[in-house]
């Protein structure tokens, strides 16, 4: 087999490295062909959504204070979305490039993918990358998050209250000049570079999917108890930062309710465990397109080694324990024992196959990923003092 060859064609697999938006950067000169220059576009994209949005609300008196409810310094939300959730969204690129292309090369390395499956599953790679750099896509996104996505955060998510970019007359929100920067322009920008990255995700479950139908090399007693696919459950430490942005956005968003409309972290469950489904859907769930599979290669795997375990325990009972064994044979020490249990374990890795992929730590390390920016909201629920007094209790 060339995996010379084969390795390159899989060194092309890339979710981010492409696209209209990524050769604006490389011509704006925020990125260059291997996403690197990240802290430089880390600082133009979130100071060109949040520095307007200061001065602005500076300029009109509602950046401390004032007759407004919520002044800018105080909104929460506006400062993690631009200076927390932005910055994280845009270093996953560099993370999730750099990792999911050595995943993929593994479908080459461990021959997952024999010789005979190879020029197709070049063809996938292929596919999965002439979508990502569909100009006819981004388009779309741009004009889906300048209306309907626009209008649910209008509707749903903006603080009724009287705030720093919106004031409520007659039911009515009327903007301020920072307002429609921030209604038109910033939160734009990170709903669409959120967009772009649910749309990765898409382009990564198509991929795994069509992978899923070739004709794979599945071991069903590979150690992983996962036929040799365990190192896709590694994949997912790539979107810690996607989880991470994700966290921040709902812990701003609570924050400000918290802080500015009465309510409590407990009113917020509800909420808070829709998010966390939603993100084990996010990046757990284009793995689990191989539960299938690894159902089917569970069934096999019993009735093969179930077939191959009796009929050597028919002979290991025929040989020891009816007559069958050379009078100048000892048992002890015999290479039967120890063939005997090797088989017992092989026959047991098959029967605790995993269906999916991962493992139920993967999904724990997710749930805290996605979690971890929520828990400074925990204070509102206790104090400071008494956290600090209940854990030196515990430690002493």
């Amino acid at each position: 087999m060339n995996y010379s060859v084969d390795k390159k064609k899989s060194d092309e697999f890339s979710l981010v490295l492409g696209g209209p938006l990524f050769q604006l950067f490389i011509r704006a000169r925020l990125t260059n062909d291997t996403l690197g220059l990240v802290k430089r576009r880390v600082i133009v994209i979130s100071l060109f959504a949040w520095l307007p949005l200061l001065v602005l609300s500076v300029l009109a008196g509602e950046a401390l204070g004032g007759a407004i409810k919520v002044p800018f310094i105080y909104d929460v939300d506006a400062h993690v979305r631009f200076l927390g959730a932005v910055p994280l969204l845009l270093v996953a690129e560099l993370v999730v490039h750099q990792r999911m292309k050595l995943t993929v090369q593994q479908f080459i390395e461990r021959g997952i993918v024999p010789a005979q499956s190879l020029p197709e599953f070049e063809a996938l790679i292929g596919s999965a990358m002439r979508l990502r750099n569909s100009v006819a896509i981004e388009v779309s996104l741009i004009v889906f998050v300048l209306t309907a996505t626009h209008y649910l955060w209008a509707s749903h998510m903006a603080l009724e209250s009287a705030t720093w970019y919106a004031a409520i007359v007659d039911g009515n929100r009327q903007y301020s000049p920072a307002g429609y920067w921030y209604a038109f322009v910033s939160i734009p920008i990170f709903q669409f570079l959120l967009a772009r990255w649910f749309f990765r995700i898409f382009i990564w479950a198509r991929f795994l999917w069509q992978v899923s139908r070739l004709d794979l090399h599945l071991v069903p007693t590979h150690p992983d108890r996962a036929a040799g696919l365990g190192f896709l459950g590694g994949s997912t430490v790539a979107f810690v930062p996607l989880l991470l942005s994700q966290g921040a956005l709902l812990a701003g968003l609570i924050a400000n309710h918290i802080f500015y409309e009465g309510k409590t972290l407990l009113d917020f469950k509800p909420e808070i465990v829709a998010a966390v489904f939603f993100l084990l859907l996010l990046v757990l769930g284009p793995l689990c397109v191989f539960a299938p599979r690894l159902a089917q290669v569970k069934r096999q795997g019993l009735l093969e080694y179930g077939a191959l375990a009796n009929r050597y325990v028919r002979e290991f009972d025929d040989k020891w324990l009816r007559g069958g064994a050379p009078l100048d044979e000892p048992l002890i020490g015999s290479g039967d024992i120890q063939s005997l249990n090797d088989m017992a374990g092989s026959f047991e890795v098959v029967q605790t196959m995993r269906p999916f992929p991962f493992s139920k730590t993967t999904v724990l390390q997710t749930v805290i990923a996605g979690l971890a920016p929520l828990l400074p909201l925990t204070l509102t629920m206790i104090s400071l003092e008494d956290l600090v007094k209940r854990l030196v209790g515990i430690l002493l």
